[in-house]
């Protein structure tokens, strides 16, 4: 395998292992019910019920007509205490926004690129069609989107001004097909992401993992990536410090767990910078970490994975990833077209 084929399926791997491996104990912050439900998160687990931290019942949507039907046969789980957000997942199944983004990827190989209106076409056809996946949960920007497509507006309009980290789940994907040219995925990586998480904020962070990702896959090293490109997310000085925490105090009391990308991006480059010599640790401490670690997981195995190749993933994760087929059949396609896009 070339030295740009191991970096491209690192990155997608990790993306979609870290996923798979948070998904039983997603949006814990609990971290003692965390540890005394499932333990040590190194291997893949189905969810387990009840979910003990779940806030779902407190989260609501109510299609205005049936152009935004998307809860299909999971609503009647909305509204109730206890209910896991992914209880249908199987071990080693990825959540719904890491299954958009293998959507993402059969759309870049049908098309030879990046088709903003194509990809919207397919995803609103995933989405309001009852079976395509079974996920129960469904993000905000999911919500909104439908919402505003509902009551008529242009599918390319229906953008809200989120600020998950969720948002920066598709960038490995889009890297993975236009890495070589930084510029070229900088642009695609705006209109995509703008599609769902229309927020400065959000669009400086992927940027930022854009431009990161692009340098690690032309075999930079994460310490020095991170002090070019993301300086002002995570200052160079403090990080180090930083280093002599545990996960627990930096990921935890100086950034917050949840899913708001100003604490939840520095702190995935934080994990970043430390385990970037132990990639299988960073993963397993991620999900241990609780919040939405996730979308956290998703951006940090990228990273991890662009930097050390698929072999920092060890079997047991890789062979037991239900995406493996795909994420192999797609890396080989991406890393043609990347070297004939450079």
């Amino acid at each position: 395998m070339s030295e740009a084929r191991q970096r491209t399926a690192g990155m997608l791997y990790g993306c979609f292992i870290a996923d798979a491996l948070a998904m039983p104990v997603h949006w814990y912050y609990d971290r003692e019910a965390l540890h005394g439900e499932y333990g040590e998160m190194d291997n893949f687990l189905a969810p387990r019920h009840p979910h003990s931290g779940s806030i779902l019942w407190r989260s609501s949507y109510e299609a205005p007509n049936d152009r935004g039907e998307i809860l299909h046969d999971q609503a009647p789980f909305w509204g109730r205490r206890g209910i896991h957000y992914h209880q249908n997942l199987q071990a080693g199944e990825n959540t719904l926004n890491l299954q958009l983004a293998l959507l993402l990827a059969r759309t870049l190989e049908e098309n030879d690129g990046y088709n903003p209106a194509q990809y919207l076409g397919k995803y609103i056809e995933f989405m309001t069609t009852p079976g395509r996946h079974r996920d129960t949960y469904i993000e905000e920007c999911h919500r909104h989107f439908f919402t505003r497509y509902a009551r008529g507006a242009a599918p390319e309009k229906c953008g809200v001004e989120d600020v998950h980290i969720g948002g920066l789940a598709h960038v490995p994907t889009l890297c993975s097909w236009f890495g070589r040219s930084v510029d070229l995925a900088r642009k695609e990586v705006a209109r995509h992401v703008a599609l769902t998480h229309n927020s400065s904020l959000t669009l400086n962070a992927a940027d930022t993992l854009t431009r990161i990702l692009c340098s690690l896959l032309d075999g930079a090293r994460i310490r020095d990536a991170l002090r070019e490109h993301a300086a002002d997310w995570l200052p160079p000085k403090q990080s180090i410090e930083w280093l002599r925490e545990p996960d627990s105090v930096v990921v935890g009391r100086r950034f917050s767990t949840a899913c708001y990308i100003q604490d939840a991006f520095p702190a995935t480059l934080y994990l970043a910078l430390k385990y970037a010599d132990d990639p299988e640790r960073g993963l397993v401490s991620n999900a241990q970490l609780g919040g939405d670690n996730c979308h956290r997981g998703a951006v940090l195995g990228a990273i991890l994975g662009a930097s050390a190749g698929v072999g920092a993933w060890p079997d047991r994760w890789r062979d037991k990833l239900l995406a493996r087929d795909d994420l192999d059949r797609f890396a080989r396609n991406a890393v043609h077209q990347s070297v004939e896009v450079r």
